[in-house]
C-alpha cells in the first residue's frame, strides 16, 4: 500500500512538472523588426502603451544607421493592447517624434526616420 502511494506521488510530481513546463513554454515569443532609416545610430528605443509614459525597450548595443534588426517583446506585455507608441533616441542626442504602431499586424516593421 505504501509503495503504491509513493508511486502515485511520484507520478503526480512528474505530471505537475510537465504541466508547469508546458505553461511556461506557452508564451509564444512575438518578434518584430525595427528599420533605422536615419543617418544616425539609435541608442535607445522608447515604448509607451498610452503615449505618455515611456519605458526603454532593450536594444542591446543599439541599431546602426540603415540597419534592420529583429526584436522580441517581453512576456510581461502579453496581455497588453495592440497599439504602442515608439520613439528613438539617436547618437547625436536628438529624439524622434513618437509614432503609433499596431502590434497585432503580422510581420510588423517599425520604420524609424
Amino acid at each position: 500500500m505504501l509503495r503504491k502511494n509513493i508511486q502515485r506521488a511520484i507520478l503526480l510530481v512528474c505530471a505537475l512538472t510537465l504541466v508547469t513546463f508546458a505553461v511556461s513554454r506557452a508564451h509564444a515569443s512575438y518578434t518584430f523588426k525595427v528599420h533605422n532609416k536615419t543617418d544616425h545610430n539609435i541608442v535607445k528605443l522608447l515604448a509607451s502603451e498610452d503615449g505618455k509614459t515611456y519605458r526603454e525597450f532593450d536594444i542591446g548595443d543599439g541599431i546602426a544607421a540603415g540597419k534592420i534588426v529583429t526584436m522580441e517583446w517581453n512576456q510581461s506585455t502579453d496581455n497588453g493592447k495592440c497599439e504602442w507608441h515608439f520613439k528613438a533616441k539617436m547618437d547625436d542626442g536628438e529624439e524622434t517624434e513618437p509614432v503609433e504602431f499596431n502590434f497585432c499586424e503580422k510581420d510588423l516593421v517599425l520604420e524609424i526616420g
